[in-house]
């Protein structure tokens, strides 16, 4: 079924406070490996996070870096167009594309937005998959932009799982969360496939070390 006009602005208002009310339940524990938080902006960032835990994460970004600002990539598709004003509620910008094939507009407006000092926010094996599987998208705007990947991860005391591709995550009320931040990963630059496919596994491994509930 198609949901479009006043029934999904309020199907996303009512998403977006009913959120706020959960996530009040919920208790944060923070495991900062990269040294960010409560600390003055002196680079901008990839962030990269798996899609399956996407849920409560502007409002995480909101509590624990408030002084940080930036865009998300979500992709392009109907539903993306829900998620798009949702994340925009937060207060972030939203570019449209696809995380696994970034077209050439995409990459330039991400690559634009880090030059500008703030920080992109990519769920890397989105919007279709496989889980856990890094697209190409995330390795080509950092050799072009610069800017090194910040692995980040949710893990949840207790959740439900969808039966979606990724068995996408909600974290039961009163759960504890801890938020994992990896130290920042700068991709090389490549001339032969093998050398990018290296540097991909490279990301990869950085976000899955983080990755406690499959």
């Amino acid at each position: 079924m198609k949901i479009e006009g006043r029934l999904a602005r309020w199907l996303i208002a009512f998403g977006f406070r009913l959120l706020q009310i959960w996530a009040r339940t919920l208790r944060y524990e923070i495991d900062d490996r990269a040294g960010i938080v409560d600390r003055p902006v002196i680079e901008n960032y990839i962030g990269a996070l798996w899609h399956n835990r996407l849920l409560i994460f502007p409002l995480v970004l909101r509590r624990f870096f408030p002084q940080r600002h930036g865009a998300a990539l979500i992709s392009a598709s109907r539903d993306g167009d829900l998620l798009a004003d949702g994340v925009q509620r937060f207060g972030y910008d939203v570019i449209r594309g696809s995380s696994s094939r970034l077209g050439a507009s995409a990459i330039l407006q991400l690559t634009q937005v880090l030059a500008s000092g703030r920080d992109v926010v990519i769920t890397p094996d989105g919007p279709r998959g496989p889980a856990y599987e890094l697209g190409p998208g995330i390795i080509f705007l950092a050799q072009k932009s610069g800017a090194a990947v910040l692995p980040m991860n949710l893990e949840y005391s207790h959740c439900w799982r969808l039966g979606s591709w990724d068995r996408f995550i909600v974290p039961r009320p009163f759960a504890k969360v801890r938020v994992l931040i990896n130290r920042p990963h700068r991709v090389r630059p490549t001339l032969t496939p093998e050398e990018f496919e290296s540097e991909r596994l490279a990301v990869e491994d950085a976000m899955m070390e983080l990755v406690k509930m499959r």
